[in-house]
Formats: C-alpha cells, structure tokens, sequence
C-alpha cells in the first residue's frame, strides 16, 4: 500500500467517524427534546446537540468531498450554523420568557413528574 492510499483511507475513515458521531449527536439530541420536562431544557437539548451534532456532519462530508469549492461552501454553512444556532436559541429562550414562559424550578417537583425533595419515590 503506497502513501497516497494509506492517507485516502485515513481521510476516508476520519470523515465516516464525524459523519457516525454527527449522527449519533442529532439522534441523543431528539431523544433529549422527548425526555426533558419543559421547554427550556428542551430547547437547550436541541440547541447545543443539533450545532455539534451538524457541524460534525458537515466537517465528515467535506472530508468526503476533497479539497474542493465544495468543501469551502461547507465549511462556511457549519460556520453559519456555529454563530446562529445559539444566536437563535438565545432569542427564542428570551421571547418565551418575555411571554410569560416560566422554567419548572425544583419547588414546582409536581409539574415535571419527579417527587418533591424528602418524598419517597
């Protein structure tokens, strides 16, 4: 095996990771959006995992794609998605709570299905 064909693999062993992991990422995120109790921790679950999990993505199918024009319009969307994804999030998470959108805290232990402290489970 020469060189050229070792890195190939690599290249391509390296992408299919990020691309497995991106998925993984995306798929832990959605189970967080059914798990958590309200809509913060929701939407805090869908925020972080989704940007992680989509520039992971991106980052495996520009490896798959070669040094290319593609790969540089790929990079730029996973650097879109990094700046607005949390900039979204922020926004949303703030408009809810300017609209009468308050978080479940531990003394509200009957709104989110859980025992008050000192209950017995």
């Amino acid at each position: 095996m020469s060189a050229s064909e070792l890195l190939a693999l690599a290249l391509d062993a390296a992408s299919w990771a990020l691309l497995v992991t991106g998925g993984l990422m995306l798929v832990i995120g959605a189970i967080g959006l059914l798990r958590f109790p309200d809509f913060y921790t929701r939407l805090h679950a869908g925020g972080v995992i989704d940007t992680l999990g989509a520039d992971l993505m991106l980052l495996g199918m520009a490896l798959q794609a070669g040094f290319s024009l593609v790969t540089v319009k790929l990079l730029l969307i996973g650097l879109f998605l990094f700046f607005t994804s949390p900039t979204s999030t922020h926004a949303t998470a703030n408009a809810a709570y300017f609209a009468g959108l308050r978080p479940v805290t531990a003394d509200d232990g009957d709104k989110d299905g859980g025992p008050k402290p000192g209950e017995p489970a």
